[in-house]
């Protein structure tokens, strides 16, 4: 049974004291929350202080935002995988359309940062989606086929299937525009299926693919139905605790 999960994507916000009550208040909230993964990517320097915090709450997780493709040395203001699981991360986000277009991450680079991730028992939420041209040109399937080709094919089996994907149609990001459900349907089952080409059927049916792009509690419902969507990567929700609790809410609902 494929994991089902609410990932909060914190990206550049939050002032310490706010992260924390926004932390302890979502941990009282779902003490009983047993069938759902809920993970939070914070920024680098909350992440132990966040760890130290969900140790009452199983149903909790922390991600990191990023980090380096590289294994140690001289990279002022870097952050390596191995640092992240020192102190006990357990997820982190590679391949975040905000990182491919500022930082200019390319595939060979998201490619050997899933690399690091792995070698260090983190497990990578990767993230996959079109720009608006590329949809409206009708090229969408092709981008996120090479996206996950190029980045990701090179694993084996038991590797790839550490891996989280996340959907996101970049210009369903940060916009409000969302992904009609039919349109994240189409595209989940076609990952899913080119992940089962590539390795198997089961392997395919095995890995949890996250939605992102503009998720919020009007429409989290209608997208989690869908028989290929297994949860969300949430942006600007996940720093309300009353929108992310809602979403957190309607994955349950349709578990």
């Amino acid at each position: 049974m494929r994991k089902k999960i609410v990932a909060g994507n914190w990206k550049m916000n939050l002032s310490f004291a706010e992260a924390m009550a926004l932390i302890d208040n979502l941990v009282i909230s779902n003490e009983n929350t047993n069938d759902v993964e809920i993970i939070l990517a914070s920024p680098f320097i909350y992440l132990h202080q966040l760890i130290n915090r969900i140790q009452s709450n199983p149903s909790f997780y922390i991600s990191a935002q990023n980090c380096s493709e590289k294994i140690q040395g001289a990279y002022t203001g870097e952050v390596s995988a191995s640092m992240l699981t020192s102190i006990g991360v357990d997820y982190v986000l590679i391949g975040h359309s905000e990182r491919r277009q500022y930082f200019h991450e390319t595939h060979d680079i998201l490619k050997e940062k899933i690399n690091r991730a792995l070698e260090n028992g983190l497990l990578p939420i990767f993230c996959c989606g079109e720009q608006l041209n590329d949809r409206n040109s009708e090229q969408q399937f092709d981008i996120v086929k090479k996206q996950i080709e190029d980045s990701l094919f090179h694993l084996n089996n038991h590797e790839l299937g550490d891996i989280v994907i996340a959907y996101e149609p970049v210009w369903a990001i940060g916009t409000g525009k969302t992904a009609s459900a039919t349109q994240a349907q189409e595209m989940h089952e076609y990952i899913r299926k080119i992940i089962s080409d590539r390795y198997s059927k089961a392997l395919g049916n095995q890995i949890s693919i996250l939605y992102g792009g503009s998720v919020n509690s009007q429409n989290a419902k209608e997208l989690f139905e869908c028989d290929d969507i297994d949860g969300a990567l949430v942006g600007g929700a996940s720093l309300k605790e009353s929108d992310f609790n809602a979403i957190i809410k309607a994955l349950i609902a349709v578990s």
